[in-house]
């Protein structure tokens, strides 16, 4: 099995050969953060976990600027942000769905024995490891302080 790294080298090479722009743009992006913070200070050769975890936070920033663009009306660069995120997500596994994040929320907090808003710390730390990659932070602790406010 090809590890992420291996599958960026080949994508880079095949959006040179078709000249898709955007597509090289972002992998070649993608491979600057991962070098980046491989040679910090402390830092070691990123696993794909490691990649995921660098590829979590481009799509977050991207989410930022998105409604940094819209909110300034420019919507021409929010659409060409979204369309940045979409090439980044094909290196993420596959997300959750809406109903499937539910459930793992609520597993958490059945194993956490969580009784409100208050255990919120308590279940993120539950449910962080399991979802790692497969769903945003920002959802899964949308979804908890949800699922918490109804038990109080």
């Amino acid at each position: 099995m090809t590890t992420l790294k291996e599958r960026l080298t080949a994508d880079l090479k095949d959006a040179m050969r078709a000249k898709d722009e955007l597509t090289l743009s972002v992998v070649r992006m993608l491979k600057s953060a991962v070098k980046y913070k491989e040679v910090e200070p402390g830092a070691s050769e990123l696993d794909d976990a490691g990649i995921q975890q660098v590829i979590a936070g481009l799509i977050k920033q991207r989410r930022d600027s998105i409604e940094q663009f819209k909110a300034g009306g420019r919507p021409e660069l929010a659409d060409k942000e979204e369309q940045e995120i979409s090439v980044l997500q094909r290196y993420l596994p596959k997300q959750l769905t809406p109903e499937e994040l539910t459930a793992a929320v609520q597993a958490s907090i059945a194993e956490v024995g969580a009784k409100g808003p208050k255990d919120m710390g308590a279940v993120m730390k539950n449910v962080n490891p399991k979802l790692q990659g497969r769903a945003e932070g920002k959802a899964i602790s949308e979804e908890v302080k949800s699922q918490l406010a109804k038990l109080s």
